[in-house]
């Protein structure tokens, strides 16, 4: 059962309105259902977006920042809760462990660097956990492209591929997750020795 959401997204508002509505969105649903929320811990951007729609109807949002971060005060100052690590790293393997599943919003380096962590852990058996994209505007659709070369050209397996969840709709994507079952890929690491993906 999912109670608590990690979101992934950008510590900028990007160009359009819709990805800030998009952060909005979810953040209501999320209030709506009574789920908690962890995310980056940031007072910027879609990150702020988030939380501070959380926050103002009372939700339960929890941060998780490197110390380096918190020093250049971007830290959310009013969360519920806020863990402070020593690393990025320590930093997702944090709100890996506080969460059920996992939702991406635009961002950049840092967004798709989180999505890719957590998908390549579910890859591998670390983690089994539902992970999806909110496309909003159409935002993922090259990334998603890229992906479906990667498949075709033999460098992903479809069963992998699968394991992104993709909406562009809060209400359908969440129907997804909760649907989720883990993707087996048998002897895939066999397979693989022997050169076949």
């Amino acid at each position: 059962m999912i109670k608590t959401i990690c979101v992934f997204c950008g510590s900028s508002l990007g160009s359009k309105p819709l990805y800030q509505d998009c952060a909005i969105k979810l953040a209501r649903y999320l209030l709506q259902n009574n789920l908690g929320l962890v995310y980056g811990g940031a007072n910027v951007g879609l990150m702020a977006i988030l939380a501070d729609t959380m926050l103002k109807e009372g939700g339960k949002v929890t941060g998780v920042m490197p110390e380096s971060l918190v020093k250049k005060e971007v830290a959310h100052a009013g969360l519920t809760e806020m863990h402070i690590v020593k690393s990025m790293q320590e930093r997702k393997q944090v709100m890996a462990r506080l969460s059920d599943a996992f939702i991406t919003l635009p961002g950049a380096f840092g967004t798709l660097d989180e999505l890719f962590e957590v998908l390549t852990w579910n890859q591998l058996g670390i983690i089994s956990k539902p992970i999806g994209i909110l496309n909003a505007g159409g935002y993922f659709n090259s990334l998603l492209e890229m992906l479906e070369h990667a498949v075709s050209e033999k460098f992903l397996r479809p069963e992998h591929r699968d394991l992104l969840i993709v909406g562009e709709d809060v209400n359908k994507l969440f129907e997804k997750l909760q649907n989720y079952h883990p993707v087996t890929a048998e002897k895939w690491i066999e397979r693989l020795k022997q050169g076949d993906i």
